[in-house]
């Protein structure tokens, strides 16, 4: 495969995905890392070859100022990607597995840490197949927190996030969003039980937006704050399959859709259109464009490779 980037300069409505080439035969998360543009009706526009990334490329956000951010968290990189389609230099946060970033009111960031602690809980006939780094200086994964930086990069503040791990035990702050407060901020451990809230304000740790029971087997895969102001969010069981819901701030639900199979439905991306969302199937790598009030596909494209759409976003001009 050759691989050049053909990326195109961003327009309106265009959705972009972390697709990374997984071809490396010795570590199933590591490969090229791509980054696939489409425009709004999910026909591919281009590609852009990540530089200086290992492992899988994902949890894609806009900025305010229309920079495209994904992570690699497995080599603590941070990308960011201009709306003429260029990737910036790198900006180096901290040695940390960031894969997600809010944006605050103030101008600054919150980077979320994607690992926690120091073992794989994973059963022996299921390995993870892949080897998490430790921190330098360590015999941790991460701590799991939240951390505020200014957009140079500077350190301000770190919140000591609580996380649940999730199934496999090492998993912290995977996924961020910002409640229109522009203080409280709901995040999750994949694959736990609970999607938590935090106060970066008063720093200082809120009641759950959702609890699940431990004996129902629902999961928490991501939840994203909507632009009419509601929650998009993707609840897992390996019983009955995955569920997109949409859910008030108080995580209440205003609708739920069950996903056809296969499972997997575990990436999220808002719409500037209204009633519409983005959904990606990990286990596949299919992607869905999907509409909120009839709960069926719009447009969908195969990404081709599986176990590597790892984040969604659109463009908003």
């Amino acid at each position: 495969m050759t691989k050049e980037s053909t990326l195109q300069p961003f327009e309106e409505g265009d959705v972009f995905a972390g697709v990374t080439l997984l071809n490396n035969p010795d570590d199933d998360h590591a490969g090229d890392g791509r980054i696939i543009q489409y425009d709004a009706d999910l026909n591919e526009r281009g590609v852009l070859w990540t530089e200086g990334t290992t492992h899988l490329v994902g949890g894609l956000k806009f900025g305010p100022d229309g920079n495209l951010w994904a992570f690699d968290s497995q080599a603590y990189k941070v990308i960011r990607v201009s709306p003429e389609g260029h990737q910036l230099p790198e900006i180096k946060f901290a040695d940390k597995s960031f894969s997600n970033v809010s944006f605050l009111p103030d101008g600054n960031l919150i980077l979320g840490e994607h690992l926690v602690g120091h073992e794989v809980k994973l059963p022996p006939d299921r390995p993870l197949g892949t080897t998490l780094p430790f921190m330098p200086g360590t015999e941790r994964f991460g701590d799991g927190h939240a951390y505020k930086f200014t957009l140079a990069g500077e350190l301000l503040q770190e919140f000591n996030t609580e996380t649940h791990g999730g199934m496999p035990g090492f998993l912290g702050c995977t996924s961020t969003t910002l409640l229109p407060d522009g203080k409280t901020l709901v995040y999750c451990s994949e694959l736990g039980n609970r999607s938590f809230c935090y106060d970066i304000e008063a720093d200082q740790q809120l009641p759950d937006l959702i609890t699940y029971s431990a004996d129902s087997g629902d999961m928490v895969i991501s939840t994203t704050l909507q632009a009419d102001g509601t929650l998009l969010h993707i609840k897992a069981n390996f019983r009955k399959g995955f569920v997109l819901q949409t859910l008030n701030l108080d995580g209440s639900e205003i609708r739920s859709y069950e996903m056809p199979p296969p499972p997997g439905w575990a990436g999220i991306g808002t719409s500037i259109e209204a009633n519409t969302a983005f959904i990606g199937n990990f286990f596949d790598g299919n992607l869905m464009k999907f509409d909120l009030e009839k709960g069926e596909a719009l447009a969908t494209a195969e990404t081709g490779v599986a176990r590597a759409l790892a984040g969604i976003a659109q463009y908003p001009g």
